[in-house]
């Protein structure tokens, strides 16, 4: 296991009890270095929408028992957010929340000259995606997919 993954887990385990007292879920944790800086991210969303009050009470918790356990050699940034509504499909509960949802779909490499697709979430299996696109159901390689998300429009 990295330091990376080591701090991830060690983190989700303190958070879990967190977010279960508070009716939360848990999205993703994330231990990242970006210009020269490390985060310490975790993204979190509640039924009916994750609140500033939400957000605070959580940070305040994670960031006491941070503190206290101390397993983090580096200097660090904590944020707890929420994922946002283009965030994308990383767990189960975010696949079945849109299933039957547009989702748009960006590939590594392109199939059949695109890399991109947009089409509603019809089924999913630990290995693959199944979308919906002009009444016809076309299958990815969830390892073929670099981005899968609600779709963005303005």
């Amino acid at each position: 296991m990295t330091k990376r993954e080591e701090y991830e887990k060690k983190t989700t385990d303190l958070l879990m009890p967190i977010i279960e007292r508070n009716d939360c879920e848990l999205v993703d944790v994330e231990f990242a270095k970006e210009a020269g800086t490390f985060y310490l991210r975790a993204i979190i969303d509640k039924e009916g929408g994750f609140t500033v009050n939400d957000c605070e009470t959580v940070s305040r918790e994670l960031s006491d028992l941070l503190d206290q356990k101390d397993f983090i050699n580096e200097s660090y940034i904590l944020e707890v957010s929420s994922p946002g509504l283009d965030r994308p499909l990383k767990k189960e509960n975010d696949y079945k929340r849109s299933l039957g949802k547009d989702v748009e779909i960006k590939l590594y490499k392109a199939i059949e000259k695109q890399k991109e697709f947009e089409g509603q979430l019809k089924s999913y299996t630990e290995d693959t995606v199944t979308i919906l696109i002009n009444n016809e159901e076309k299958t990815f390689e969830k390892k073929d997919i670099s981005l899968i998300r609600p779709p963005f429009h303005c």
